[in-house]
């Protein structure tokens, strides 16, 4: 399983990858939108953080992009410094499945990622023995 975290900002993209470099998941960094969707396109990955304020392409277009091309569902978390109930909304309303203000904790991203994980898990042995 593999991750794709998309941050414009350097040091916070560096401290993302170091967080998720401890977890079992195959990290994967883009430093704009536009390299976020080349690296979604090309590995698919089952989970995607994103910044939303980018440059080439906006967070909210990535998502558009992703829940318009994927095969199987992506669990997204939107990480943004943002607060406006508009936008949060409209993320939700795009299909996101957590939002995380900035500043956060390495801590509660794990967690939400762990949440989200037991989700996975638990919805594709359903899939796999026909259970709704």
């Amino acid at each position: 399983m593999s991750i794709l975290l998309a941050e414009d900002n350097p040091l916070i993209l560096k401290s993302l990858a170091y967080t998720f470099s401890h977890t079992k998941l195959d990290v994967h960094c883009a430093i704009d939108g536009l390299q976020a969707k080349e690296i979604y396109d090309r590995v698919k990955p089952s989970f995607v953080i994103s910044d939303l304020m980018m440059p080439f392409l906006t967070g909210l277009e990535l998502i558009e992009h992703i829940r318009d091309t994927e095969v199987e569902y992506t669990k997204i978390i939107v990480l943004s410094s943002m607060k406006m109930e508009d936008t949060i909304s409209h993320a939700f309303d795009m299909g996101v499945d957590d939002f995380v203000t900035k500043p956060f904790a390495s801590s509660e991203l794990i967690a939400r990622v762990k949440r989200l994980l037991k989700y996975y898990v638990v919805d594709n042995f359903a899939k796999s023995v026909n259970v709704a």
